[in-house]
């Protein structure tokens, strides 16, 4: 009897078997990783860390927005959904009604629309707490996915085209990067989390702007990816991939073992990038604001 790789057996007459042996499993450092959504969620969180948060049971909720001009009137910018949003991984220790009402009291005291950030698709996601909200009247405003994969084979696609790492995103890389404007609140979320770095592909000439840049925050064994991006005049060079697998070296020489990153649907460019890297989605999550409310903030 022999097992196959997918765990089927298959019975072979001994008088055919001219020669075998044991087939030991794959090293743990190149499979993809197994993982609940509560934990991705929480690594996800670490490393997109709000700039003021506070505790509603097991709901943590989560404020980073610029402060509102002097004179200015209505509501305040928050610096994307994922930092301006409650993350409710558990019982927030009241009845739902009266929990989404002192969500929308803590940030209407903060001059923000209230969003949820909600799961679907995985182990220990939501799927009735997204149908509680939208009965309740919240509004899905945006739906990304979450993608998981093994962190050793990115790092191989290395092939030492100059990228550069650093602790810190400097100008040239804040030059590149597409939310604008960056301030103060935008680089601390920015330079959060565990084992930050930043990644830049210089352009041509010492006057040419950035070819490409990312962000990794390593986190025991995850290695979560953001902020990658190209210049649209070189794109389809592999500069992403480069981007990519010299911050996962990195990651790999800090002892992690599993990439994530974050994706949204229409992305289909980098939906089949991150596909060709090995990568695959996990789970959908979501964001829910409360009703009449609106509010600029991105995923």
């Amino acid at each position: 009897m022999i097992t196959q790789r997918d765990g089927r057996s298959v019975r072979i007459p001994e008088t055919a078997l001219v020669a075998g042996k044991v087939v030991p499993a794959a090293p743990a450092r190149r499979r993809g990783p197994a993982a609940t959504y509560p934990e991705l969620a929480r690594a996800a969180a670490r490393a997109w860390r709000p700039v003021e948060s506070e505790r509603l049971g097991e709901w943590e909720l989560r404020a980073a927005a610029e402060p509102r001009p002097a004179g200015a009137a209505g509501r305040r910018t928050g610096f994307t959904r994922r930092a301006n949003s409650v993350l409710p991984l558990g019982d927030p220790g009241l009845p739902l009604d009266e929990a989404l009402a002192a969500v929308r009291r803590w940030y209407g005291e903060r001059g923000l629309p209230a969003y949820v950030q909600t799961a679907t698709g995985a182990e220990g996601t939501q799927e009735l707490l997204c149908a509680e909200l939208e009965r309740r009247g919240w509004v899905r405003e945006v739906s990304a996915e979450l993608w998981i994969g093994a962190l050793a084979p990115l790092a191989d696609r290395a092939e030492g085209t100059g990228v550069v790492l650093s602790r810190t995103a400097d100008e040239a890389w804040l030059a590149r990067y597409q939310r604008r404007p960056v301030g103060e609140v935008a680089l601390r979320v920015l330079g959060s989390g565990p084992s930050v770095w930043f990644a830049t592909v210089p352009g041509d000439g010492p006057d040419a702007p950035v070819a490409a840049i990312g962000r990794c925050v390593v986190d025991g064994r995850w290695a979560g990816f953001a902020a990658v991006e190209v210049d649209p005049a070189r794109r389809r060079r592999g500069l992403a991939t480069e981007v990519m697998a010299a911050l996962a070296g990195r990651a790999l020489e800090e002892g992690a073992s599993a990439a994530w990153l974050q994706v949204e649907d229409d992305n289909e460019g980098a939906r089949s990038l991150y596909a060709s890297l090995g990568m695959a989605p996990h789970h959908a999550y979501h964001h829910y604001r409360e009703p009449d409310a609106s509010g600029p903030a991105r995923s």
